[in-house]
């Protein structure tokens, strides 16, 4: 790792620790061996350019909203199969109105980012988050009442197709307050830090409520926190990215395709890495008998991923996003090939927990790559674009590695997150350089110019 850092003048060789700071508290470099001292500052050292990147004028106001409105994104699809599975008691039908939700949510998320870019978070964000409210309702009265089925569809259908893609909501807003520099990349690695800590809490959130209460309540709380998180955001105006309208026989900058397509399918890849993951963890530990660890399984893989995000964001590399995003998917990749060899619930767990580590660093440099090559005007879309391939990849994974599980136990089921892995680091290693230096040039003059 240490050759991935600038080097300075020989320190290293002076056994001598000194800190190298850009603009406003970024960009710590350590070299050489600490001293005493410089132990105990550690911590301080690495939080200080998440102190500084915090105490951007609204950043934890939208951060706080942001949470809570990105709640859905781990517990919808939890809380559409307890409260369809608890009156029906069939595993497959509550599978498949979940299914409807999310190939809705996934279907329409760019096209509503585009929408954002052109008329503004605020006159999006509310009436969105007030139709997926109603839809969860309308969902909750289906099933209650016992309409026909046709309506459960519709109706998380219209859920997904409704919730705005949020998290590219507020890392536009990052990047709108930050600009381009080690302090978006701190900001970015927040973010995903956020993602990781929402799959850990949000999940819990549901189960306990569905078990403890009702499902329609665990639902409705998610659908309630997240609308109030959603209206929040909406109102935080001074921090919302200025609107780029487009006016009749003006021109629309174009999204470079030539190397975001390979980045979406690369993404689609990782995400049938993380479906896959998720379901044979489940039948794994249910092959040894102990369904009760699940939850412990994957939340060890998401706080892998968390400390990862942390020290990301808390170094500045010299790598290029380009470079740190392929090294991410190859490191992924390698990280989840001894899964189908694990054979107990402490080795997966250890593996779980290690292969975390390779997540959030190749999430924030997707988003950064993202965020420099994207025409800042349809930067919400440019995002949402890599995450609709995720939600698009974690399904068929799924399906595939339930399959294997069927068929040839869980073990094999592991393969197919390593194939997912695998495809994502050739896609990510074999394009994008070019398209990706000259789309920069191209944009840098845009990025410096919102500033």
């Amino acid at each position: 790792m240490c050759g991935l850092l600038r080097p300075t003048e020989r320190e290293n060789e002076q056994g001598v620790v000194r800190r190298q700071w850009t603009g406003r508290g970024h960009g710590q470099i350590l070299h050489g061996a600490p001293d005493v001292s410089a132990a105990d500052s550690t911590i301080a050292d690495m939080l200080a350019p998440y102190r500084s990147v915090l105490a951007t004028p609204g950043a934890m106001a939208f951060c706080a909203a942001g949470l809570l409105s990105r709640l859905p994104i781990s517990t919808m699809t939890l809380g559409i199969v307890l409260l369809v599975e608890a009156p029906t008691g069939s595993y497959g039908f509550a599978g498949a109105v979940s299914a409807t939700y999310m190939v809705g949510a996934a279907v329409v998320s760019p096209a509503m980012a585009r929408l954002i870019d052109r008329l503004g978070q605020h006159r999006v964000l509310l009436p969105a988050y007030l139709a997926f409210a109603l839809s969860l309702v309308w969902l909750v009265l289906a099933l209650e009442l016992g309409w026909h089925d046709l309506f459960l569809y519709c109706a998380a259908a219209v859920a997904g197709v409704a919730y705005p893609p949020v998290g590219a909501c507020i890392r536009a807003r990052w990047s709108s307050a930050l600009g381009a520099g080690p302090a978006l990349h701190t900001a970015f690695s927040i973010e995903s830090m956020v993602d990781e800590l929402i799959f850990i809490l949000g999940p819990v959130l549901v189960t306990v409520l569905a078990i403890q209460a009702h499902p329609a309540l665990a639902l409705l709380a998610v659908a309630g926190l997240a609308s109030t998180g959603g209206w929040w955001l909406s109102t935080q105006r001074a921090t919302e990215p200025p609107v780029r309208g487009v006016s009749r026989g003006s021109h629309v900058s174009r999204l470079p395709w030539a190397w975001l397509a390979p980045m979406t399918l690369a993404a689609a890849c990782l995400g049938s890495l993380f479906g896959s993951t998720e379901v044979v963890t489940v039948a794994f530990a249910e092959e040894q008998g102990a369904t009760e660890v699940t939850g412990l399984l994957l939340a060890g893989w998401a706080a892998g991923s968390l400390i990862a995000g942390f020290v990301t964001g808390a170094v500045q590399w010299a790598q290029s996003a380009l470079q740190r995003y392929r090294w991410g998917t190859l490191g992924l990749a390698a990280a989840v090939t001894p899964l189908p060899f694990v054979d107990n619930l402490w080795a997966l767990g250890v593996a779980l927990f290690v292969a975390g580590f390779a997540i959030s660093p190749t999430v924030v440099a997707t988003m950064s790559l993202v965020e420099a090559t994207v025409p800042a005007g349809r930067l919400t879309e440019g995002i949402s674009w890599v995450s609709t391939g995720i939600a698009f990849g974690i399904a068929p994974g799924a399906a595939v590695a339930g399959r294997l599980v069927d068929g040839f136990g869980a073990s094999t089921g592991f393969v197919v997150p390593v194939v997912g892995g695998v495809l994502a680091a050739l896609i990510a290693w074999s394009t994008g350089q070019r398209h990706v230096s000259a789309d920069h040039d191209n944009v840098a003059g845009e990025v410096a110019a919102r500033h």
